[in-house]
């Protein structure tokens, strides 16, 4: 599903305006409708976050069908940027608190903007998407504050490829523990 929405909204969106969508995730906003937050790549390396409205259109007659009942929806009218900045212009990134299963984080610009992602991981691959844009189209390393850091940057013995790895090191620590706690202890008499 996600690959499908990322095509669409590559092709009506961003391919007319010359740019690559890098990464986007679902957020949470309170007019209605999906919104996604997207970063996009242009032609002159120039990164863009942008808000993207998905507004539900009324479906319309199919031309020339023969059943009645054929319907299909205007794809084109259902996007919309609802609001852009540029990533030269991110000074912050608050994630609010690393302790804490939350969802929600602060992107500083000239105004602070609050996101709430659909989930952490969500919040989390949009970050790691932002520092390794920012290194490498800006020349510069993202402010961050209050993000764990092992999920943003991972150590050097493993790669940056996202949640699999946190997923696999959590698997490998919980292998090793039921491991030791099946050794038999020996007991002194």
């Amino acid at each position: 599903m996600s690959s499908l929405l990322r095509e669409e909204m590559q092709r009506v969106l961003f391919r007319p305006a010359k740019q690559r969508l890098v990464e986007f995730i679902e957020i949470e906003e309170p007019s209605h409708g999906k919104h996604f937050l997207c970063v996009s790549v242009g032609k002159n390396n120039m990164v863009q976050l942008c808000i993207v409205r998905c507004q539900i259109s009324q479906p319309s007659l199919k031309s020339g069908s023969k059943k009645p009942g054929t319907k299909r929806s205007s794809i084109q009218d259902s996007y919309r940027r609802t609001e852009v900045w540029s990533l030269q212009d991110l000074t912050l990134v608050d994630g609010r608190d690393p302790d804490v299963d939350d969802p929600c984080f602060l992107l500083h610009f000239d105004k602070v903007r609050t996101v709430t992602a659909t989930s952490c991981s969500a919040k989390y691959s949009i970050v790691r998407a932002l520092v390794a844009l920012s290194d490498r189209h800006c020349q510069r390393s993202l402010n961050l504050r209050n993000f764990d850091w092992s999920y943003i940057k991972p150590t050097s013995f493993y790669s940056n490829r996202g949640d699999c790895v946190v997923l696999s090191q959590i698997c490998f620590y919980a292998f090793n523990l039921v491991c030791l706690s099946m050794c038999p202890v020996p007991l002194d008499a």
